[in-house]
């Protein structure tokens, strides 16, 4: 059942950390938009159903966030950028204080990033920003597929504890 309020907390809940996480992917604020937007429309639709064995609400949304960033990024891939994309790019007055919001989030994440070891920044940059999967990521670093797990695990634990620290939540 639909429930459109439902749909409307959670976007007011999330889209700041969506928005933020799928530019850091994309690099670019349409697709980044355009992520978004995909997102809650999956939600909308259903084609994104959450199950609570799977882990936390917030974790599951980034990772439907990174999949569908890493999708559209594949997808855009095969097109040339005209001159409309170029200028849909560019800063506006109206995303000032978006992209306030954003560095802040950002900012917020990348000292937690700081704080995480070599090898799990490594890891963390090639999942997530890249895109790799764990297999491949394993490959590319001449480890264990265990090695790679546990230390993605042990990342987004310190990453968890930081960013709540940073925000105040106890836990």
């Amino acid at each position: 059942m639909r429930d459109e309020s439902a749909l409307e907390k959670l976007y007011d809940q999330y889209e700041r950390l969506l928005y933020s996480f799928a530019f850091r992917i994309t690099k670019s604020k349409a697709l980044s938009e355009e992520v978004l937007q995909e997102v809650f429309i999956k939600l909308w639709e259903g084609r994104a159903v959450y199950c609570k064995s799977k882990g936390s609400f917030s974790s599951w949304l980034l990772t439907v966030t990174r999949f569908t960033a890493i999708d559209l990024l594949r997808k855009n891939m095969k097109q040339v950028p005209t001159e409309d994309y170029v200028f849909e790019n560019s800063p506006s007055e109206e995303n000032i204080e978006r992209d306030v919001e954003w560095r802040e989030t950002g900012s917020q994440l990348w000292n937690a990033v700081g704080t995480l070891s070599d090898e799990q920044k490594e890891i963390v940059e090639l999942f997530y920003y890249q895109g790799l999967t764990q297999r491949k990521i394993a490959e590319v670093c001449s480890m264990p597929l265990g090695t790679v797990k546990g230390r993605l695990r042990l990342a987004l634990n310190h990453l968890k504890k930081a960013l709540d620290n940073e925000r105040g939540v106890r836990g």
